[in-house]
């Protein structure tokens, strides 16, 4: 069984990229899919880094898009493991934007990514335990199995729930659907 610990500050990995006018959206904004693969990329590198092995994204918890991002700014994503469980951290990535002219920046998107450390084999191992040194790392940690905690539950309700009883189809009159079974 591991018995090693890695902090929270040596799991950290930052990248930084230009926006081109080729990663953008019929808007002229950068596309949420090129920033999805970004994020994904950069929850790799530090759930790789802090595990030592190959890892796998086994969910994107939460995507908060918050402003959007202008061709020609410069963006930074920080990432670090928040939360380990057996085999699996939960990886926390900020995503911010630098107008380079202005140096004007700005929150753009947070995010949490389920990473899953690989052996050769291809089978789940190990991950080492959590050296949480600061109050936000202690935060994170409980944000973390709050999110743990609320999957459970919308997993629970999606397999317990009776959709098809009389309180649920009357309760549909609430909202703006039609329901036309066929």
């Amino acid at each position: 069984m591991m018995k090693t610990y890695k902090s929270v500050k040596s799991s950290g990995i930052s990248i930084s990229q230009l926006m081109l006018p080729s990663y953008s959206n019929f808007s002229g904004k950068i596309h949420g899919g090129y920033i999805l693969s970004l994020m994904d990329q950069i929850a790799f590198a530090c759930a790789s880094k802090f595990s030592g092995n190959y890892c796998v994204t086994a969910s994107v918890d939460t995507v908060d898009f918050l402003s959007p991002i202008e061709v020609g700014e410069l963006v930074t994503m920080k990432a670090s493991v928040n939360y380990v469980g057996r085999s699996s951290m939960i990886i926390g990535i900020r995503v911010e934007s630098e107008n380079i002219q202005t140096g004007h920046s700005k929150h753009c998107n947070s995010s949490y990514f389920t990473m899953v450390a690989k052996d050769e084999t291809g089978q789940n191992t190990e991950v080492p335990g959590l050296i949480l040194t600061h109050l936000n790392d202690i935060r994170r940690f409980y944000n973390c199995i709050q999110q743990i905690e609320a999957r459970k539950i919308r997993n629970r309700h999606e397999v317990e729930f009776d959709y098809k009883s009389d309180d649920a189809m009357k309760n549909l009159e609430k909202y703006k659907v039609k329901v036309e079974l066929k």
